[in-house]
């Protein structure tokens, strides 16, 4: 059979069966076992597929993967989230638009430790939406802000696309994790200009309100007991890796203890908090393990048949330079953001894209800051991005999709413009690598 028959049988299966409602990883799961009986030689051919697939999930490189989901869940479970918020938000007083700025703020910071970027929108709209609608803020400049700010997690460490994207795509997680952080910082500060921008052009999105005064001093202890020492471990946690001094894997462990330490200064470690983080993590685990095993087998199905060879032969016959390459893999994922989630993505495209990418010597960790980016605004792109669906879960009463969609359409142009940023200048997301190597 030719190649190209060959990947259109498999590709067309896993979205057969997504299409008929099965989960993602049991897709590829069921296509893996079909495909393997028929190119590996019978039964013999699906017994070596299996032996296989215990390879791409028993390696130390996805320790992180748990440990990371426990830093976000005991962070959240132990009440430490509230205490920076509160701190934050009387810092600064009666700046217009003040919460606004604390929502992006905050977010950042929540995004350093879940990792999750549906964890921190949830995380963000429970705290934010009641408040902000209840101080008359309007839905857009509301649900907005809370969407930008979740979604900032795909980028800043310890995110867990992330680690996900390094695993499937055989990146060095480490590299790829600190390559997002300068275009994590250029994103947030898009995110506060364009807060700026609306509420000078229309003061009403925010209006002013009174709000208790303290003095400064009582501002600054509460912002030095609770938000230094969270930023501390912040810091540090990243710091180690980008540093070399530390493995993605002791930063991670690091992170949980950082967590566990702060967690008890503030009396706030309870078992029940414990208990509850561990099960979430394990589920998260589970999950994403899964996905591995799927993918990972995919990839060997695609390359054992001849489809990743005749692909990679087929893709650069046409003489493109890699930027527009990325560029057309980057239309791809856009397109694909606009009815499959995030995963499903990465499933279906890292097993065609990589052979290519290496075929044509791409820097990985260039290609994978832009893919992250990819997956960020498919996150954000109606109609199935899922942190629209997490944000309509949050919204106020009343709210449409069609309220939430557009309220994410303006933070979307500018993950688009940053995405430009780092294809015309691609120091923006190797530099740091760069000089975690040296």
């Amino acid at each position: 059979m030719e190649w190209y028959w060959m990947f259109t049988a498999l590709i067309g299966g896993v979205l057969g069966f997504m299409a008929l409602g099965m989960p993602v990883a049991f897709s590829f799961l069921v296509v893996n076992l079909i495909g393997a009986y028929f190119v590996m030689g019978g039964w013999n051919g699906v017994f070596q597929a299996v032996a296989n697939s215990s390879y791409s999930v028993t390696t130390f490189a996805f320790v992180p993967i748990p440990m990371f989901l426990v830093v976000g869940e005991l962070f959240f479970k132990t009440g430490i989230a509230t205490r920076v918020f509160d701190s934050v938000d009387q810092l600064l007083g009666r700046i217009p638009g003040r919460l606004c700025y604390v929502t992006l703020g905050v977010g950042t910071i929540f995004a350093a430790l879940t990792g999750s970027a549906m964890a921190n929108t949830a995380m963000m709209g429970s705290m934010m939406v009641p408040e902000m609608t209840q101080r008359g803020y309007k839905p857009h400049v509301v649900m907005g802000t809370i969407m930008g700010a979740g979604g900032l997690a795909i980028l800043i460490p310890p995110s867990g696309l992330a680690i996900l994207l390094g695993a499937l795509a055989r990146i060095d997680i480490a590299a790829l994790m600190v390559g997002g952080l300068i275009p994590a910082a250029i994103l947030a500060a898009f995110y506060f200009f364009h807060v700026y921008l609306q509420i000078r052009r229309d003061p009403d999105a925010a209006p002013p309100y009174s709000v208790p005064t303290s003095p400064l001093s009582t501002r600054l202890v509460k912002l030095v007991v609770n938000v230094v020492p969270t930023s501390i471990v912040i810091i540090i946690k990243v710091g180690v890796i980008v540093l070399a001094l530390a493995t993605p894997t002791e930063a991670s462990a690091f992170g949980v203890l950082g967590v566990l330490i702060l967690a008890a200064c503030y009396r706030v470690l309870t078992w029940r908090a414990v208990i509850e983080s561990l099960q979430s993590a394990l589920r998260g685990t589970a999950m994403i393990l899964l996905i591995i095993l799927g993918s990972g087998t995919f990839t060997q199905l695609l390359a054992f048949s001849g489809a990743s060879e005749g692909l990679v032969q087929w893709a650069t016959g046409f003489d493109l330079t890699p930027v527009m390459m990325v560029v057309a893999m980057f239309l791809v994922i856009s397109f694909l953001g606009l009815f499959m989630d995030e995963v499903s993505m990465m499933m279906l495209t890292l097993p065609v894209f990589m052979p290519i990418a290496i075929a044509m010597h791409m820097d990985l960790i260039w290609l994978g800051v832009v893919l992250l980016m990819s997956l960020e605004i498919g996150l954000l792109s109606p109609p199935f991005g899922l942190i629209l669906f997490v944000m309509k879960g949050v919204a106020p009463p009343g709210t449409t999709m069609s309220d939430v969609n557009r309220a994410a359409v303006p933070y979307m142009a500018w993950q688009v413009v940053l995405v430009v940023m780092i294809l015309l200048y691609p120091p923006v997301a190797t530099w740091l690598p760069s000089l975690m190597a040296k």
